[in-house]
């Protein structure tokens, strides 16, 4: 092989290498804005846990959100195809206990954990499975996401 050619399979090897990165169910998609305009300003200090829980508002614009924004890889209406996971059990465990400290404190930590993942995505050996929303959709945005998701939660049986 001569040293062009090496150059040349090293750089397509590069290529396809960052391709393959993006090339997932996100690699192509650009967020959609979201108007929170009716909704009360949070500030820039980010919420530990939503604000916007039950509010009507923050639904509707969450659902237009998430349908604009999340269904692609979670489904319509949140329910999901099997690409991403299934958006509807996110807080599943927290709506059957019965103790409300326990339940308090798990709902505050899928908060946490929702937050985190919305604004930082996720990537795994370099793969990009979610992309990062921070910077792209405002806190106002994501919490109302958040609260849609709450009303599209499955029903324990």
């Amino acid at each position: 092989m001569s040293k062009g050619d090496f150059l040349r399979a090293a750089v397509l090897a590069v290529a396809c290498a960052t391709l393959g990165q993006y090339a997932g169910a996100h690699g192509d998609v650009t967020p959609q804005a979201v108007d929170t305009r009716e909704l009360p300003s949070l500030g820039d200090e980010w919420r530990a846990e939503n604000p916007y829980r039950k509010n009507d508002i923050a639904i509707r614009i969450g659902g237009s959100a998430y349908n604009q924004n999340c269904a692609r890889c979670h489904g319509l209406e949140a329910v999901s195809g099997g690409i991403a996971p299934d958006l509807r059990k996110l807080d599943a465990d927290c709506a059957s206990l019965r103790d409300e400290r326990r339940k308090n404190a798990c709902v505050k930590e899928i908060d946490e954990y929702y937050l985190t993942s919305v604004r930082r995505g996720k990537v795994r050996n370099g793969a990009v499975y979610m992309p990062p929303f921070e910077g792209m959709l405002n806190q106002e945005a994501i919490w109302s996401i958040k609260s849609y998701l709450e009303t599209r939660r499955e029903k324990p049986l």
